[in-house]
């Protein structure tokens, strides 16, 4: 397996180690998944990310390239500013999720690790002459994330403490030089820093040191994903899901919807008009047993009307939830359903999400 320029503070850490995506990363600490969860709710953690793909866009026309595979808006992308987008299909399946940043001369881009070797071949081919994807892999990425951050950024970085949700900026940390964004995974106000991978450790030590920080691994941000309501592409969204299916077409930019110039377009835009066929929702399990990604989900008649894509216990309700699709009839909030797990049915209810509140800096 890989590893990332953290893997020996990792294991110095107690980290254990699993496979994820090629790399070997943390699952947990020794304080375990629960308390890191937990931890980043009330203060802050560091997760390393440094698996994910970066790359940069660069040349006349970039945004206008980039908009040839997704739905999104680039070009009204001001300078200094982050957003979310799809990569889509020509049968309008999302080929993956990514975040593009504008750096005023480049355009930033992370995207999924288990999908990085299929991304960039896909967004260079849609690139005329004269504008260039160039990865990244000489960068790690680390994601501070929790209510503490923004105190954090007052004594360390005090360019990125003014930054709102979304922003995007170069700065310097303990006089290591890094590219942050006021973003995470985790629904809490945080930042994702972009830093050599030779400055990497360094980093990480410098923002151990803080008080109220602790390091977390992938167990914990998973479940903080699942409780804010975020998608995981490969369970959540994949070829096979449209961004109306998905709940995501607010990422589909409204100049874009007026020209329907995108990959996928016919689909989103006939689902838009219709209703498409399944719909994601939030699910809230009675009881205390948790359903699993690929649980079916029947109807109160017995019939099949969907199946789990994530599922799990949720730390800070104290709590089982899940995400995943059910039938358009079915989807709407406190509809009763049963989940078949190992055969036996657990009753629940569709429930909105995030399930919670997301606290980003605004």
């Amino acid at each position: 397996m890989l590893e990332t320029p953290l893997g020996g503070l990792h294991r110095a850490l107690g980290g254990r180690m699993v496979g994820f995506a090629g790399y070997a990363m943390p699952v947990q600490y020794p304080a375990g998944i629960m308390a890191e969860h937990l931890h980043c709710r009330s203060a802050a953690s560091l997760f390393d990310v440094s698996h994910m793909g970066q790359a940069e866009l660069r040349g006349e026309g970039a945004a206008a390239a980039l908009e040839r595979v997704t739905p999104a808006d680039i070009q009204g992308l001001k300078p200094g500013r982050q957003r979310y987008g799809l990569l889509t299909t020509e049968a309008g399946g999302i080929f993956d999720d990514f975040m593009v940043a504008n750096l005023g001369d480049r355009l930033f881009l992370v995207v999924n690790a288990s999908r990085k070797a299929v991304d960039f071949p896909l967004i260079e081919a849609a690139l005329p002459a004269g504008v260039t994807l160039r990865p990244l892999p000489e960068r790690a990425l680390l994601a501070l994330q929790g209510p503490a951050v923004a105190g954090l950024l007052d004594r360390l970085a005090p360019a990125l403490a003014a930054l709102s949700f979304m922003g995007v900026a170069e700065a310097e940390i303990g006089g290591i030089p890094v590219l942050a964004s006021r973003s995470g995974y985790t629904g809490e106000d945080g930042v994702e820093i972009s830093v050599a991978a030779d400055r990497a450790e360094a980093l990480a030590r410098r923002l151990l040191e803080q008080p109220g920080v602790q390091p977390a691994g992938l167990g914990a941000r998973d479940s903080l994903r699942l409780e804010a309501g975020l998608c995981l592409y490969g369970n959540d969204i994949d070829e096979t899901t449209s961004p109306v299916e998905a709940a995501l077409t607010w990422s589909i930019g409204k100049r874009r919807r007026m020209a329907w110039d995108f990959p996928g377009a016919a689909r989103v835009r006939q689902e838009l008009a219709d209703g498409p066929a399944r719909l994601r929702v939030g699910l809230r399990p009675e009881g205390r047993q948790p359903a699993r990604a690929h649980t079916p989900i029947q109807a109160a008649d017995g019939s099949p009307v969907g199946e789990v894509t994530s599922g799990g216990f949720g730390p800070s309700l104290n709590a089982p939830i899940a995400m995943g699709y059910v039938a358009r009839a079915q989807a709407e909030d406190g509809t009763a359903l049963d989940l078949m797990v190992r055969g036996k049915a657990l009753p629940a209810r569709i429930a909105p999400t995030p399930f919670c509140p997301h606290r980003y800096k605004r």
